[in-house]
């Protein structure tokens, strides 16, 4: 859906403006993140536990994991704010420069690897095996995201900075 707007900006002219456009998506995207977290704790619950996971020393590690997670995730989203956060650059809205503070400058993607450590945290308290297969599927899920989404993002800013030349 971003790359179609950075193409045509068809959301942008339906919703008047690029902003408007990025927090309409933004609002999708958040309500969809919703329904695959409640279907993850669903089948979570449905499912058997792992024995050798069901002890106080992988509910601890899980917690801590999912608290290190919810840093990453949040302090992100402060970092980028949110049309930032929800793919504003295919949308036309820019940051200034590229963030490299706290959490980027720790890791890349620490949004999507942040989320991902919630998922195995959340695994890990309900001694979880469908939920650790399911934790897979995002990590696979957001790989591929990011061989996608990182060199178009990379073409943006740098056509941007080719724009500042010319000018």
């Amino acid at each position: 859906v971003a790359r179609w707007e950075h193409k045509t900006r068809v959301l942008s002219r339906v919703f008047g403006s690029p902003r408007a456009a990025c927090y309409c998506l933004g609002a999708v995207i958040l309500l969809l993140n919703g329904v695959r977290s409640h279907c993850f704790t669903e089948a979570m619950k449905s499912q058997p536990k792992l024995e050798g996971l069901d002890c106080h020393w992988a509910y601890y590690s899980g917690l801590a994991i999912l608290a290190v997670g919810t840093l990453f995730v949040i302090s992100s989203f402060l970092a980028l704010g949110f049309t930032g956060t929800f793919l504003g650059d295919y949308f036309g809205i820019l940051m200034e420069a590229k963030v490299t503070s706290f959490p980027f400058s720790i890791l890349d993607n620490p949004m999507y690897w942040g989320s991902t450590a919630v998922y195995l945290g959340w695994s890990l308290m309900h001694a979880s095996p469908a939920g650790l297969l399911l934790t897979a599927v995002v990590a696979i899920s957001y790989t591929i995201a990011v061989l996608y989404e990182g060199p178009f993002t990379e073409e943006i800013y740098l056509q941007k900075q080719k724009g500042v030349k010319n000018k």
